[in-house]
């Protein structure tokens, strides 16, 4: 018995925010050399009734209604967010009862980033492999916009909003392969909302902070240490690339393509040349969405499902610091 990745669709905001956009918010930014260094065009960002589950559940929905999935064969339901809509109860719950599926189901929330796809994917999979669960629908949404300063240009200018769905089967062959994560909590603080748990309240009157140049925060906010994050990224996921394709048994040349998460076209290029990954091999898709953090490697994987009999490696890595990678084949 084994699992399988057989369908993916994604859900975006309405609004679409385009460099030119942030230029006028941003006169003082040359956002041609932007979009040339980084890779983004366009991204979306969520209103005030766009939420993290109901992108997620738009998402399930276009699933449902394009590939023609009967709901109630659905065993179990994974979400993975940062921006859930309440701090109590668990979002997958509100997700259950929205989308009318049935009682008799689990429901789990994850709360990882970049790395969180790898992640539901290797708990998916083991649930299908352990209980009488067949049929798993995986949900991935960020509303990052609604945590970002205004003024802050950098994190405005990279993360887009967005949400993914994903049916995860169960299988005579197993589609997905072994996993392997790592973790370095030391790194927690270069990605991080200060207040707002229950360590630290969220302040009433924030104290403006700037960081780089012209970029702005608070406590309040999200606040990341973009020099810290690359030198993790560039430390770390090589290593990480050559120990998921030990533990599977294979080498670069076996695998067809390689989805890592969609930080920036800079940092993927450069992780590229140093694992010396073909180009043809290396999927870079942020263009039109920017970093939409757990959601950036299933909407990257979803143009490629419809490829029969391919391998592919996916490798999730950022906030945290953490980060987790798999092979699996359409």
């Amino acid at each position: 018995m084994g699992s399988k990745v057989t369908k993916i669709e994604f859900e975006f905001p309405k609004m679409k925010v385009s460099n030119n956009d942030l230029k006028i918010k941003f006169p003082g930014y040359d956002f041609d050399i932007f979009e040339k260094k980084i890779g983004i065009q366009n991204r979306y960002i969520s209103n005030e009734n766009e939420t993290s589950i109901s992108l997620g559940i738009g998402a399930a929905q276009k699933l449902f209604n394009k590939h023609k999935i009967n709901k109630d064969e659905i065993d179990f339901v994974i979400f993975c967010s940062q921006t859930h809509d309440y701090i109590i109860p668990q979002s997958s719950t509100i997700i259950q009862d929205k989308l009318n599926l049935r009682n008799d189901i689990g429901t789990i929330d994850i709360n990882h980033g970049c790395s969180g796809y790898v992640y539901g994917l290797s708990l998916a999979k083991s649930l299908i492999g352990s209980v009488n669960i067949r049929k798993v629908l995986f949900i991935t949404s960020d509303t990052y916009s609604k945590y970002i300063h205004e003024k802050d240009r950098s994190l405005r200018s990279i993360f887009g909003d967005g949400a993914s769905a994903t049916l995860i089967e169960q299988t005579n062959e197993n589609f997905i392969n072994d996993f392997v994560f790592g973790t370095d909590g030391s790194g927690s603080i270069d990605l991080m909302i200060e207040k707002g748990g229950s360590k630290f309240k969220i302040d009433a009157n924030p104290e403006l902070l700037e960081y780089g140049t012209n970029n702005y925060y608070t406590k309040n906010c999200i606040h990341m240490n973009g020099p810290k994050i690359f030198e993790f990224t560039i430390k770390s996921i090589p290593k990480a690339l050559k120990n998921i394709l030990r533990t599977n048994n294979k080498t670069i040349n076996e695998i067809d393509y390689f989805v890592f998460h969609q930080a920036n076209q800079f940092m993927l290029e450069t992780l590229r040349k140093i694992t010396g990954i073909p180009k043809e091999k290396f999927i870079v898709d942020m263009k039109d969405y920017g970093n939409t953090v757990s959601s950036t490697i299933p909407i990257a994987l979803s143009k490629l499902l419809v490829k029969e009999k391919k391998t592919i490696l996916l490798l999730g890595f950022g906030v945290g610091l953490s980060w987790a990678g798999t092979i699996i084949k359409t």
